[in-house]
């Protein structure tokens, strides 16, 4: 029982070590991007014209909302004055403007993320070019994203098991 204990115990020794060296040779390092893009100044201009033409188009369309509502309330008083082909077409005119408006909508919501894809692009690659020359600067390997839900490395200058494991199974 004492030599199991005792051969148990170099075991735990011998796969810590080597656990511990291991760990010195693949340095992993961490970041949040989210919080590091959140806070570049680039970022911030970025967001605030992002915020700035989205109130434009949400104006706008209020704007034209409520138009179509004092038209078809104006409307709605004098159905009882204007024959049933001229109400037949002002309920077909408020049809097509509500389509109008929903299509700006749609339109200004698809300008809107193309230009936030546009504006972040160049903010998101500054950093990770920035993280990867940091991390290599710094002796790392791996960088990992430590942002909530992110599950992504970075950066990966360790070795890369992709060739040995396509010899093995013969590829």
């Amino acid at each position: 029982m004492k030599h199991m204990i005792k051969a148990f115990l170099a075991m735990a020794l011998v796969i810590g070590m080597t656990s511990a060296l291991q760990a010195q040779e693949s340095r992993i390092a961490h970041i949040n991007t989210q919080e590091l893009v959140e806070a570049m100044p680039s970022y911030v201009a970025a967001n605030a014209e992002l915020e700035k033409n989205q109130k434009l188009y949400v104006a706008q369309i209020n704007k034209m909302r409520t138009d179509l509502q004092k038209t078809s309330e104006r409307y709605g008083r004098e159905v009882v004055i204007q024959s049933d082909e001229t109400n037949i077409a002002r309920q077909k005119e408020v049809q097509e403007t509500l389509q109008q408006i929903d299509a700006y909508e749609q339109n200004a919501y698809t300008k809107l993320r193309e230009q936030e894809q546009e504006l972040l692009k160049p903010i998101l690659e500054k950093a990770r070019v920035t993280i990867q020359k940091v991390g290599r600067a710094k002796g790392y390997q791996y960088v990992l994203d430590s942002t909530p839900g992110a599950a992504g490395i970075i950066m990966a200058d360790g070795y890369d098991l992709m060739p040995d494991v396509k010899v093995y199974l013969g590829m």
